[in-house]
């Protein structure tokens, strides 16, 4: 089968398309998806590179949301046959892997998964947009309400709202009913992201995000007036240098969400203003199954949008994981082989 596939860690050139890579064969309780849409996520960078203390089985076919068709059943599998349209939980949940990393991801014609792993795409609702879910609408749907409790009236700083979780934030915290404050890196982004809901947009290499957020809101402090000056909520899986600054940004009792560090995973702390201020860093790690249902769901009734921002073919993949790498997108990134 046609597959992009990493064969050992390092720079984008390492990521290469392959036509003649052997197909997956189903075991009991396997089934076959003929793919039609895998998302790429910034994980899949951390995939290509390396990560300290993650051993990743080489080959690799990287590529964690996948969605298709069933193309073949493997012995024991019941509830399921040919043709059955598809999205695949990235997390195997009972024997433990995950799709695109430990286990042969989407970047490929065909994909083996388990069929516990598999929930029904419901009508209307395209493999592109399906694929586009798991990691990153679902990451967010648990970081804003599972752990996050965004709730109406709150103010909502969104650092990286433009990726694929941030666009599924900011429209996450206004159907709460929160005002939201997106931050981009250019214009053309700060713009799409008001017209997507956003309240208030910061270009964050124009100006000092936490300046603007002083300008917008009051500087925080414990005494008067002061204690409700600033955000309720910060929304920071960038890391790096933007960790600190999030913090001066939240109001007494104010919360930092985190479910990564694209930026950076060891940036310079600051605990004086966690206790000083009574702060609350909550992290989020991953979805739970029941997750990608609501959300699906939620697309289908129309309250989600997907952003898709380019779909790219199979021989593409390089250069689809590159505009994630580089930051050039807009949502997310979908591959079709």
């Amino acid at each position: 089968m046609k597959a992009a596939v990493v064969r050992e860690h390092g720079a984008p050139d390492r990521l290469n398309f392959e036509t003649d890579f052997p197909d997956p064969q189903p075991g009991p309780g396997d089934v076959i998806v003929a793919v039609k849409a895998a998302s790429l996520n910034y994980h899949d960078v951390f995939t290509r590179r390396g990560m300290p203390g993650i051993k990743v089985p080489m080959p690799c076919i990287m590529g964690l949301d996948v969605a298709g068709e069933i193309a073949e059943v493997g012995a024991g599998v019941t509830g399921w046959r040919k043709g059955d349209r598809v999205l695949v939980d990235p997390i195997n949940r009972i024997e433990g892997g995950l799709m695109g990393e430990t286990i042969h991801g989407g970047l490929a014609e065909l994909c083996r998964a388990k069929a516990h792993q598999l929930v029904k795409i419901p009508e209307g609702v395209s493999f592109s947009d399906a694929a586009a879910l798991p990691v990153a609408y679902g990451t967010a749907l648990r970081m804003m309400r599972t752990n996050g409790h965004v709730a109406a009236g709150e103010k909502v700083l969104i650092l990286g709202a433009s990726g694929g979780v941030g666009v599924c934030c900011v429209q996450l915290a206004k159907i709460a009913g929160a005002e939201v404050i997106a931050c981009a890196g250019t214009d053309a982004k700060a713009k799409r992201l008001a017209a997507l809901g956003a309240d208030k947009t910061i270009n964050y290499v124009e100006k000092d995000f936490m300046k603007e957020v002083f300008a917008m809101y009051g500087k925080p402090t414990r005494r008067g007036a002061g204690t409700d000056q600033g955000v309720d909520v910060v929304v920071n899986y960038t890391g790096g240098d933007t960790w600190v600054k999030s913090m001066k940004c939240l109001k007494v009792g104010g919360r930092l969400l985190t479910c990564g560090a694209t930026a950076g995973y060891d940036p310079q702390e600051d605990i004086r203003f966690i206790w000083t201020f009574e702060l609350k860093v909550l992290g989020s790690n991953g979805w739970a199954r029941s997750d990608i249902v609501t959300l699906l769901e939620m697309v289908q009734q129309g309250k989600l949008k997907v952003l898709v921002d380019k779909i790219y073919r199979l021989e593409e993949a390089r250069e689809a994981l590159r505009v994630i790498e580089d930051r050039e997108v807009f949502g997310k990134i979908v591959v079709a082989p």
